[in-house]
């Protein structure tokens, strides 16, 4: 039986910094991040937008299409939690108005909580065919102003709904998978920005592939000459790159600048301009191939790396279905992003030292422009969302 992702929507914020407007600002030669971090614009959420809407904006579609209503587990994995015991998932599945049976919890391990979403889901529709899982990897990365990270923020979400005989994407079963304890990454309770050690994390990331591969290529005895593209977890776009670079100098295998970026490039064009969305990155990598390379892709290969810094990492590979193109969401994603509004650095700024009050007062949070849900206040400590749509 074929199980894996049959229907994939994401969603991203309206507004967005160029990365030139940055550079002005930090003095620096605007490509430090169009050319040496692939990156060109960042995602930046307005205060009335956090993971819950940014999960029930991305899975919105999915609701008005049907494709929820066998859904029986419903996975948020994040970063970004807003809460130390109620998952955000839950405030999704009541914004989005889903049946009451359904199993909803949070996960979290970095980057990686989405890929562990999406195993775990495979296996809840390896027992139950006939049912549905939602996965949905939501994120807003962010970093101190003037850090190293800062130019690589972003914000958004993806949901997928995971079930047999899958409309997109076929996930195989072999896969390689590792842990270790490091300190390349992390985010303590009492901090709103990460704290990153950028060096080492690639290390690390290199690392967790070159170990995950190893077990893959072990267990399915494929090489990379079996694969048509590849999608990596995106911190940034070169680190996609680079990591690719370091997997086929250690196989031994030859990979040109213009090969790689044939394998590559079409699943880094919406994180160029979305900038890092942490656990949704790769899978937003996912979106971008399927819907903007123009070679039909389907029986193609695809392999896949998920990292998650502190760490673990996993390497899995699909077979993208037939006849996928007939269920992708393209027009709405491309008009999405082109449609953002563009904010000056002191609009950014201003956003940025917006704080959610943590004191448990009454507050309503100006209107700003959002999908069909927004953060709209807190009331003794309860967070509030309001539904846009009618």
């Amino acid at each position: 039986m074929n199980i894996g992702i049959d229907r994939l929507s994401f969603y991203t914020s309206n507004y967005f910094v160029d990365l030139k407007t940055l550079a002005k600002a930090r003095s620096v030669d605007p490509d430090k991040y169009y050319v040496g971090i692939g990156q060109e614009k960042m995602g930046i959420p307005p205060p009335d937008e956090d993971v819950v809407t940014l999960a029930a904006s991305a899975a919105y579609p999915l609701m008005q299409d049907g494709e929820l209503d066998d859904v029986e587990l419903f996975l948020f994995a994040t970063e970004s939690g807003i809460d130390q015991s109620k998952a955000a998932g839950i405030y999704v599945h009541g914004l989005l108005e889903m049946k009451r049976r359904c199993r909803c919890v949070e996960l979290k391990q970095a980057c990686y909580s989405g890929t562990a979403g999406l195993q775990l889901a495979i296996g809840f529709v390896a027992r139950n065919p006939g049912k549905k899982a939602l996965v949905i990897a939501s994120d807003i990365a962010r970093y101190e102003l003037r850090s190293p990270g800062e130019a690589t923020q972003g914000c958004g979400a993806v949901a997928m709904v995971i079930s047999a005989n899958p409309r997109l994407l076929s996930i195989e079963p072999e896969c390689g998978y590792y842990t270790e304890d490091v300190m390349d990454f992390w985010r303590p309770n009492y901090r709103l920005e990460a704290l990153v050690d950028g060096k080492y994390s690639t290390m690390v990331y290199i690392h967790t592939l070159l170990e995950s591969w190893k077990q893959y290529a072990e267990q399915s005895g494929r090489s990379l000459v079996d694969f048509d593209r590849f999608c990596y977890h995106i911190p940034f776009t070169k680190m996609a790159e680079k990591a690719h670079q370091k997997l086929a100098h250690k196989l031994k295998v030859s990979v040109g600048k213009e090969e790689m970026l044939a394998l590559l490039e079409e699943s880094l064009r919406y994180s160029r301009i979305m900038g890092n969305c942490y656990a949704g990155a790769m899978y937003i990598g996912l979106a971008s191939l399927l819907e903007t390379a123009e070679e039909d892709l389907a029986s193609k290969r695809v392999g896949f790396y998920s990292y998650g810094s502190g760490c673990v990492g996993e390497f899995f590979s699909g077979i993208v279905q037939p006849g996928y193109r007939e269920f992708l969401y393209a027009d709405q994603h491309r008009n999405l992003l082109a449609n953002r509004t563009e904010l000056t650095y002191q609009q950014y700024e201003d956003i940025f030292n917006y704080g959610v009050p943590t004191d448990g007062g009454s507050y309503v949070f100006p209107q700003y422009k959002t999908g069909p849900f927004r953060f709209s206040g807190i009331s003794q400590h309860k967070r509030e969302y309001e539904t846009l749509t009618s």
